[in-house]
């Protein structure tokens, strides 16, 4: 059977952002005359897009702001952050030498974030990561998002990949949500940014370093 494409999520599974994340969410709370939240609360917030993470941190002071003024907001967020992405985010560990690994066996991969495409392959380029992915597709690239799965169709679409040979790794309830309603095995990582345990939404296979993740692949691969 010929290797599978592996579809990854990006924050906080490919790439530890949330220093930056956080960083730049407290830079506009602290302009609007909101308290900076503390990390680890800010933390669990990545995931959903920049946007829903500012408004779930609006709602996590009790606070209710306009839509306008959460555009606003958005904006001035993308502004700063830009500048500052990479700052102090780093790969996860393990993540270049399961890519090459998993390369040698075939498998091509590609990225379907809820982060901006700009974003994204700006973020990748910065750790000379954008070239190993067939396409980098992002919340904006095809006007979906997870936990839409036509997002991911249209990813691995792009990637000249099929459905029915694709495996997805995320980190959070969401990539578990948008791989089942695609159809596709999920592998999710222990290491991301999930409010409670990533296994409680029962992914097919869990990983707590990314050398794990090439002997996760092949025995999902091996089972289908």
């Amino acid at each position: 059977m010929a290797a599978p494409t592996i579809v990854f999520d990006l924050d906080g599974t490919l790439i530890d952002t949330a220093p930056d994340l956080v960083e730049a969410l407290n830079v506009i709370f602290t302009r609007e005359g909101l308290s900076p939240l503390p990390y680890d609360t800010a933390r669990n917030l990545v995931g959903g897009g920049a946007k829903a993470m500012i408004a779930r941190g609006i709602e996590a002071e009790g606070r209710i702001f306009s839509p306008a003024k959460l555009e606003n907001m958005f904006a001035d967020f993308i502004a700063h952050y830009s500048d500052h992405l990479a700052d102090r985010s780093r790969p996860f560990p393990g993540l270049a030498c399961a890519l090459d690994a998993l390369a040698a066996r075939g498998c091509q991969f590609a990225v379907c974030t809820n982060k901006l495409e700009r974003l994204s392959v700006l973020l990748l380029k910065q750790f000379d990561l954008a070239d190993r992915f067939m396409t980098i597709c992002g919340q904006d690239t095809f006007g979906v998002q997870k936990p839409d799965p036509e997002v991911l169709r249209r990813t691995v679409a792009a990637a000249g990949g099929t459905m029915q040979r694709t495996i997805m790794i995320g980190d959070s309830n969401i990539d578990i949500c948008t791989a089942r309603a695609a159809g596709v095995p999920i592998v999710a990582v222990e290491f991301g940014y999930s409010e409670r345990p990533v296994a409680e939404f029962a992914p097919d296979r869990t990983i707590s370093h990314f050398a794990q993740l090439p002997a996760s692949i092949a025995a999902i691969w091996s089972a289908i």
